[in-house]
């Protein structure tokens, strides 16, 4: 813990007004005994760098998640259940539909600031998923997964993934043409798992796919047990952040026991106060000007039906683009079949998770690193390091374009066929080339600092 004499020294010249203070913190201490805490604690330091903001983005659109979904839950109908629409939107008008998808046209378009309040919470889905992806990807840069941060970092990654999961059951509630056929290839991946796969296809869906007793399944885990999951999770990261306190990069005064930055009360308090409201500002902005998921464009799914240029947002597209580049290698192992699907839907996400949440501990054992670190690297300090990030990035970015690479071959009037190959050359080759290059100039650059080359 970083000495609180030193502390005094670095919060620039920060003093809390004495007489309120005390008066509030002897109220506290006559009242819970916790005085002395609450004044240790109040003076909680905080580093002062912007990549340090995503965790907040994250943070702070998962609270505009809860407070526009909850909004949403007084309207919306999680049933399968078959009517005719007579609402408001006149194309469908008279349509056979679920009432799932009956009830978000009328959230949509019958309801007072309905349908901004769904934009806002999937805009802020997205950026939820972006903010929690970048916030891992600086850890990874800057080595701050090293210990004692290991938990953290297997922790944030757990919500990474329960923001995707939970994203895809989102996205498949409204029961439009495109959500359902996004179940139906989940359906299909759940199926494709050896031994366990039509069992666990059974009970997540009930029964054939499409099952009526599917959207109250979904609809109950997605915004009671997921969500529940995560704030469990976030609240775990936020209490283990202020026990280990705050990483930081190298500067003037720091060290692994000496935190420069601002104090909690008042000036970051305030700040970070501020960075709610413009978030929130930001995102309803984004509702309310910038159309996305047009459910009524797509129209109510039917098994027999499908869409043109359908496209998953964006945390699953990587995924749909390894399943449209792999080859179809059917197995028989044992007299078991491997379908082609299980490979890019279940083997692939598998090995990268389990290669990233074992991450730390393999950099500690090749570097043969276990000591405690506060203060951060940069990408140069590792440029091995850096390569890998960068080759994996590069991966996944390819994958993402393989999505779709039907829009760009019908965009550009390219042969689909010759563009797949191209893609699947690129997806495995790039990789490797991005992540050398990386290497030379982070090494060049790393040796450049400790001045051993010339700049």
């Amino acid at each position: 813990m970083p000495d609180r004499k030193l502390q005094r020294s670095l919060t620039h010249g920060f003093r809390l007004p004495r007489d309120r203070y005390r008066r509030v913190a002897g109220w506290l201490d006559n009242t819970t005994g916790g005085g002395g805490l609450i004044r240790r604690e109040l003076r909680h330091i905080f580093p002062d760098d912007w990549s340090f903001f995503f965790g907040e983005i994250a943070l702070y659109c998962f609270v505009v998640l809860i407070a526009t979904g909850v909004y949403m839950c007084l309207f919306f109908k999680a049933s399968a259940a078959r009517t005719v629409y007579l609402g408001s939107y006149r194309p469908l008008h008279g349509v056979g539909m679920s009432e799932a998808y009956a009830s978000v046209l009328r959230l949509s378009f019958d309801v007072r600031a309905g349908l901004v309040i769904r934009q806002v919470h999937h805009w802020a889905a997205l950026i939820f998923a972006a903010a929690l992806a970048l916030h891992l990807f600086r850890m990874f840069f800057t080595g701050a997964y090293r210990r004692p941060r290991r938990l953290n970092w297997v922790i944030g990654l757990s919500l990474l993934t329960l923001v995707f999961i939970n994203g895809v059951f989102g996205y498949s509630l409204p029961d439009d043409l495109l959500s359902g056929t996004g179940l139906r290839i989940a359906y299909s991946i759940t199926q494709s798992m050896p031994l366990i796969g039509p069992n666990l296809a059974s009970l997540l869906f009930g029964g054939n796919f499409p099952a009526a007793g599917l959207i109250p399944r979904i609809y109950a885990i997605h915004i009671l047990l997921v969500p529940g999951a995560i704030a469990g999770l976030l609240g775990a990261h936020m209490g283990l952040l202020w026990i280990q306190r705050h990483t930081q990069y190298r500067g003037v005064g720091r060290s692994d026991r000496v935190i420069v930055g601002t104090p909690m009360v008042p000036a970051y308090a305030l700040r970070t106060t501020g960075f709610l409201l413009v978030l929130t500002g930001m995102l309803t902005a984004l509702g309310g000007f910038f159309q996305i998921n047009p459910v009524w464009l797509y129209g109510p799914y039917q098994p027999w039906d499908s869409t043109s240029f359908a496209q998953p947002d964006w945390y699953t597209g990587w995924l749909e683009g390894a399943v449209r580049m792999t080859p179809a290698w059917d197995i028989h192992i044992g007299g078991f079949l491997l379908p082609g699907l299980f490979w890019p839907a279940a083997v692939l996400p598998g090995v990268i998770a389990g290669f990233l949440f074992l991450w730390p501990w393999l950099d500690a054992v090749v570097l043969r690193d276990n000591d405690l670190h506060n203060v951060l690297q940069t990408p140069r300090d590792r440029p091995g390091r850096t390569a890998i990030g960068v080759g994996l990035l590069t991966f996944l970015i390819m994958l993402l374009l393989a999505g779709g690479d039907d829009v760009f071959a019908a965009t550009f009037h390219w042969n689909l066929p010759t563009l797949l190959h191209v893609m699947q050359g690129l997806t495995i080759g790039l990789p490797f080339v991005v992540g050398l290059l990386a290497y030379a100039i982070f090494r060049h650059r790393h040796l450049a600092a400790a001045g051993e080359v010339a700049l």
